[in-house]
């Protein structure tokens, strides 16, 4: 969340159809659920994973039909332990195209999973994007589709979602692993009481071209022109869905997370990955989290900036899976630049 939160507050402050449950593909060879927008990225990475998304049914206390809840399920089911990968702020299971694809190369059983009120699920339902929903969806879908402690993958924001989750439903969590976490804001702070009308008008900032492309040279450690667009282009497909405005105004002004006190809660034994370049959240934050974790691990990735896993996706694929394995930490050199 820290990354567009800081381009969307500073851009704010100068400013002051459901589908079935099937597994329909296009012509193109994407599910045809999404926007067709995706057929105008470029990076075969990402268009490759955009493939192997699905849309499975998850019910929920707080909608009365099921929710079509958008993930990359996994080729291969063999490891005790599944790794389920959770996203950043607004953001979608894409996140992962350069580390997917590594991590299954290495034996992982892999899940990316949207959080509810981002990525590419059906919500027009329009079911509640608060804190308290976003959990419950999650362990829904645990509790249906995985049923067994998983190694949970909190990236930026999705740091601070694995966090509330693993306090809150301990036996679905076998470890941890947090990269460039952002869990010591509050909240969605003074954007949680912006009148609606307000909210509504900022949020369709979020979706911008230009917000979204300054956001990317602020996350990354050096990114070229080109590839900045297509990354833009990916990064705010999410957002081109009706009800993605509904979706982001509700958790805002809900007030978001806000789990530095929980913390000293968690038990799991945790891999802290940050990148040493990352402009958005400060290096002090994770030796912050590091002492204040009962059994964690830090590890910083060298000209990175805060998604290492985009970056680096060698680096973080093969940390994750020793930890997986082994909890032994080595380190390949990224061929993604």
């Amino acid at each position: 969340m820290a990354t567009l939160l800081k381009a969307f507050s500073s851009a704010t402050l100068a400013k002051t159809c459901r589908n079935s449950t099937n597994f329909r593909v296009s012509g193109s060879g994407f599910p045809s659920f999404l926007p067709k927008e995706v057929e105008k990225i470029k990076d075969p990475y990402a268009r490759k994973l955009a493939q192997r998304i699905e849309r499975i049914p998850v019910k929920t206390s707080f909608s009365e039909n099921s929710i079509l809840s958008s993930c990359v399920k996994p080729s291969k089911q063999n490891e005790k332990h599944p790794l389920v990968l959770l996203h950043g702020f607004d953001s979608s299971c894409l996140e992962w195209r350069y580390t997917y694809p590594l991590l299954e190369e290495a034996g992982m059983e892999a899940w990316a999973v949207d959080i509810l009120g981002w990525g590419f699920s059906d919500l027009g339902v329009l079911p509640p994007c608060n804190v308290t929903s976003k959990r419950e969806h999650l362990y829904q879908l645990w509790k249906s589709y995985i049923g067994r402690p998983m190694i949970l993958v909190g990236p930026s924001l999705g740091a601070a979602v694995a966090i509330d989750f693993a306090v809150n439903h301990p036996e679905a969590v076998e470890k941890l692993v947090l990269i460039d976490a952002s869990v010591y804001t509050e909240g969605t702070g003074k954007l949680s009481t912006l009148p609606k009308i307000i909210a509504y008008a900022g949020v369709s900032l979020l979706k911008s071209v230009p917000l979204r492309l300054y956001a990317n040279y602020l996350c990354f450690d050096g990114i070229s022109f080109n590839s900045a667009i297509d990354w833009t282009s990916i990064g705010r497909l999410h957002c081109l869905f009706p009800w993605w405005e509904d979706a982001t105004v509700d958790f805002m002004i809900s007030g978001g997370y806000n789990v530095s006190q929980q913390i000293q809660q968690i038990k799991q034994e945790t891999l802290i990955i940050w990148g040493e370049n990352d402009q958005i959240i400060s290096n002090t934050l994770a030796m912050r989290l590091n002492t204040e974790l009962q059994n964690s691990s830090l590890h910083q990735i060298p000209n990175a900036g805060h998604l290492p896993h985009v970056e680096k996706p060698d680096s973080v694929s093969n940390l994750i899976a020793n930890f997986v394995r082994e909890g032994k930490f080595t380190e390949k050199i990224s061929a993604y630049k």
